[in-house]
């Protein structure tokens, strides 16, 4: 257990998929399994409502009862909810949610409905970070349009809003620059597929899809490559890259629960607008995830 009271979202922390019935239908008893599941198997914690947890597709009272179904099943200190949402009073109202529900910190994107400046993005973290409940800003410049690059970072650090990044730009070169504006700002691996990079230079923890499938070996590459143990690290990786870089493309949902059925737990189906694999990308997710089983890793 690498979590701590004062900074729960050090350590592996997923970015939960979320468990649907065949007729789209949230299955919550899978879901609460799935959390104690991959606790139970070395994870420190679980992030839903991110966008794996496909949030932007559920209704109001879907995403709240999301987040009490993972407190309900291993505990607030374990839960950091996304609290996205287009407005900032919203996004404070879900931070609020969470706060009530338990939850010991939350994950915030900047404002995404439109190409935000940096006054902006300052107000917006401002007006959740009055929720009262800590907060990891989350950097996808890919999806959002709007970059948290390291000089915004330290500012919005600075002025108490953020306690730590998940950092998804792929730029694995910025966690040295973040390290040298806010030391005290934690760095969060924000993709499967740049794991050893950026925990080999230093980062506190690890917002990850695929332990989702395999939280086993990739709970066992996360500690070895954050305590420089490159001999069981690289290999680990190697074996694993196939699959992490799933978590970078577009289809990463349908990919990871894909593999999350293969291995034997609940994936089942996405809601529109996300379709299917093409038959070419499930055979490539399906080939991965039986050769990472072949090679014991499940």
């Amino acid at each position: 257990m690498t979590t701590t009271e004062n900074r729960p979202w050090r350590g592996v922390l997923v970015a939960t998929a979320l468990p649907l019935n065949d007729d789209l239908s949230v299955n919550y008893e899978k879901f609460a399994e799935h959390c104690s599941w991959l606790v139970e198997n070395g994870c420190d914690g679980v992030v839903p409502n991110g966008s794996l947890g496909e949030y932007q597709v559920l209704t109001p009272e879907e995403r709240a009862k999301v987040v009490e179904t993972a407190v309900a099943a291993i505990g607030g200190s374990r839960v950091m909810p996304g609290v996205a949402a287009y407005g900032s009073a919203e996004a404070r109202r879900w931070a609020e949610q969470a706060r009530d529900a338990g939850c010991a910190s939350v994950m915030l994107l900047p404002p995404n409905a439109y190409r935000a400046d940096e006054r902006s993005v300052l107000a917006h973290y401002e007006e959740v970070a009055k929720a009262g409940v800590p907060i990891v800003a989350y950097n996808n410049p890919i999806d959002t349009k709007v970059d948290l690059v390291p000089e915004l970072l330290a500012k919005l650090h600075a002025a108490g809003h953020i306690r730590g990044v998940k950092e998804f730009s792929g730029d694995v070169r910025r966690i040295y620059q973040i390290q040298e504006l806010a030391p005290e700002l934690d760095v969060l691996i924000g993709a499967d597929d740049v794991l050893l990079e950026l925990a080999i230079a230093g980062a506190k923890g690890w917002v990850s899809g695929y332990p989702n499938a395999l939280p086993k070996a990739t709970v066992e590459l996360y500690h070895a490559a954050v305590e420089g143990d490159l001999k069981t690290a690289l290999p680990l990786y190697r074996k694993l890259h196939a699959l992490h870089r799933w978590d970078s493309k577009v289809e990463f949902v349908q990919a990871i629960k894909l593999s999350m059925d293969i291995v034997g737990r609940h994936g089942g189906p996405v809601r529109p607008p996300r379709v299917p694999l093409l038959p070419e990308q499930e055979a490539a997710v399906r080939a991965a995830t039986e050769k990472a089983v072949a090679d014991g890793l499940a």
